[in-house]
């Protein structure tokens, strides 16, 4: 079995940092919930969802990131997405999320914002 064919994710608490891995849809995405809200605990202006190993994202993925945003927003709390796959990132240009998200190609990248 490939990492793609497997959904997961790992929170590092202190860095703000939550990687996720495999595929983002109506099955798992609302196991994001839980960990994308953990993020914002107030010891860091920013939070970070690096979706570097994640292979396929669909609407109801795309729908619990802007709702995350938006919660995490509403506590003083920025979300940056890292994407570096071109068909991840294709999608969010293709709904104009691109303009709503501060997306970053590298994990190092967002945390230096």
């Amino acid at each position: 079995m490939t990492l793609d064919a497997v959904f997961g994710f790992a929170t590092d608490h202190e860095g703000g940092v939550l990687r996720v891995f495999g595929e983002i849809d109506v099955a798992t995405a609302p196991a994001l919930r839980d960990p994308l809200l953990a993020l914002a605990d107030g010891a860091s202006p920013f939070a970070v969802v690096d979706m570097s190993d994640v292979s396929f994202i669909d609407s109801t993925g795309l729908s619990a990131l802007v709702t995350a945003r938006k919660r995490l927003r509403a506590e003083g709390c920025e979300l940056r997405l890292v994407i570096d796959r071109p068909n991840v990132r294709k999608v969010f240009d293709v709904t104009g999320l691109s303009d709503f998200f501060a997306i970053f190609p590298s994990l190092e990248e967002a945390v230096a914002g």
